[in-house]
């Protein structure tokens, strides 16, 4: 008899495809050798045209499952699809911070924010010619007060058979209060998984993923810590990509999406995934 327990299937997703051609070709080529089963997708990224479209419908229809999702977007440095969407700055959404400060002040309308999700949702249809697998948000702020509650009322809309994405740890207290933006996370997702629930949209397990992107860190070393108590179903964020004038023009975040290609496309991986007992199933 075989004793031996079955792998825990995970999901392994990279956000921002749309972002810029170095992300798209990164996340591409992972999914293509089965590095990847999942991807979300930022509809208002500079580099989302057609041919971006067919590359990644193209190596998602010759893989092993994968799932596609919307990357919700509502902060800087991207502008909205909606004209008449307010606060902005510049132009654009506000920044991360401003954003997350104005929600627990009250200070957003949700109508406008359902509004603009609604388009982003219309135009991941157009593209895909489908509604998302799942749907997260760009710097997490599906879990914002008062964008969650807009969030959950145009997935409930527009895609009711999507998952949507939480960031809640599944890790001992002793761990996650060595991790402050881990914790943060924690505190807004359980919030989040209750109204989600009350809506009768289905959340992701456990989640991993969220780093100092500010640090050298060892992603390998990271990732280890990722597949640590991660239930079957938990999805683990990643970011990775090459650098090119496009990305650095928008988010800080650059070369460490370069360290997460080098780790995800190498032989350490695998081994990684086997030693926990994980597929990307």
């Amino acid at each position: 008899m075989n004793d031996a327990a079955p792998p825990r299937r995970i999901w392994l997703c990279a956000d921002d495809y749309g972002l810029s051609p170095g992300i798209n070709r990164v996340i591409c080529d992972l999914i293509e050798h089965g590095r990847l089963n999942a991807t979300s997708v930022m509809v208002v990224g500079p580099a989302i045209g057609r041919g971006e479209v067919n590359a990644l419908k193209n190596v998602v229809a010759n893989s092993r499952r994968c799932a596609i999702g919307l990357h919700a977007t509502l902060t800087a440095p991207f502008r909205p699809l909606t004209m008449h969407f307010q606060p902005l700055d510049g132009g654009m959404f506000l920044s991360f911070p401003k954003v997350l400060r104005a929600g627990l002040l009250r200070r957003l309308d949700p109508e406008i924010i359902h509004a603009e999700l609604m388009v982003q949702f219309a135009s991941f249809n157009e593209l895909f010619g489908r509604a998302p697998d799942f749907v997260d948000g760009h710097q997490h702020v599906q879990l914002f007060p008062q964008v969650r509650d807009a969030f959950l009322t145009a997935v409930k809309a527009a895609a009711p058979r999507a998952w949507v994405r939480q960031g809640g740890r599944n890790q001992p207290l002793a761990r996650r209060l060595g991790a402050p933006k881990g914790l943060f996370l924690d505190i807004l997702s359980a919030q989040f998984r209750g109204r989600a629930a009350r809506a009768g949209i289905a959340c992701n397990p456990g989640f991993a993923g969220a780093y100092d992107f500010s640090r050298q860190s060892d992603f390998g070393v990271l990732m280890g810590r990722f597949l640590d108590s991660l239930p079957e179903g938990g999805v683990i964020m990643c970011h990775p990509g090459v650098v090119d004038d496009v990305l650095v023009s928008l988010d800080p975040f650059t070369f460490q999406r370069e360290r997460e290609y080098a780790f995800l496309s190498g032989e350490q991986f695998p081994r990684l995934l086997a030693a926990n007992n994980v597929t990307l199933g």
